[in-house]
């Protein structure tokens, strides 16, 4: 299957950064990546309460990257009281919003029917979404992560029509990599990678499945990234914690562009 797919390096700050701290990192990130970023296109996700000062960096200072969210809900408005609509994220310059990062999955008790609804929100506002999928460290020992994420996939994904591919990103987090210190090789990415881009195809025909990016996230810092990114399905990172370092993210983005 041809890849033409340009990759992607997504920074998520999870509940990190104040509104002023925010400014100061995009900044800082902006003039890191003065020269560029050619090849590969990079989205940083702050809290809810950054967007706005970010998008102004990304506006003012001609930053060379996009601007995500955490997470959405699926209503277009009303009485939900601390959530935020698809309309509100396009209103301060997102184009991309994070769902179903394993987090939301434990901490806040969201099932794969809650990420379905707000991944069809997403794109009928043309909000590109980043879904996560992962397996706990039990599924890895049990042999099972194939069949566990390749089943969070297809129920994320139920009745989702793509136009091109070009529109969804996917992003395999192991579980038991997240924020532990703990990396699954590349060879274990794309195992679990090959196989999302194999029901894809199943899904969707090559087609549209060639062009959907499949990004690799779980304590995947500067020195690390490259190895996955030689992988065949693995289009990028979903970085946690090296976001926060704007030296640090911009290496990942340098060694992207290799």
């Amino acid at each position: 299957m041809p890849n033409n797919r340009t990759r992607l390096i997504a920074g998520n700050w999870k509940m990190n950064e104040t509104y002023s701290e925010g400014v100061t990192l995009a900044q800082d990130l902006a003039n890191a990546l003065s020269d560029g970023a050619e090849g590969v296109e990079v989205v940083v996700c702050p809290p809810f309460v950054d967007l706005k000062g970010v998008a102004s960096v990304i506006e003012f200072d001609k930053a060379p990257f996009g601007l995500g969210a955490q997470d959405v809900y699926w209503e277009p408005k009303g009485a939900y009281t601390g959530a935020i609509s698809t309309d509100m994220l396009k209103s301060v310059g997102c184009t991309y919003c994070i769902i179903g990062h394993s987090e939301r999955r434990e901490y806040f008790h969201e099932t794969d029917a809650d990420i379905n609804k707000k991944m069809i929100a997403l794109l009928a506002a043309g909000l590109k979404p980043i879904s996560c999928c992962g397996e706990s460290l039990e599924v890895r020992e049990a042999g099972q992560q194939v069949d566990f994420v390749v089943g969070q996939v297809k129920e994320d994904l139920a009745g989702v029509e793509l136009a091109t591919g070009d529109e969804l990103v996917i992003a395999y987090e192991p579980i038991w990599a997240i924020g532990t210190g703990k990396t699954a090789t590349p060879e274990d990415a794309q195992e679990v990678c090959g196989a999302i881009r194999a029901c894809l195809v199943e899904l969707y025909g090559e087609d549209i499945a060639g062009r959907v990016r499949i990004l690799y996230g779980g304590s995947a810092k500067p020195g690390n990234v490259a190895g996955f990114l030689a992988e065949e399905d693995v289009d990028g990172a979903l970085v946690g914690g090296a976001s926060l370092v704007a030296s640090d993210f911009a290496a990942m983005v340098e060694k992207a562009a290799e």
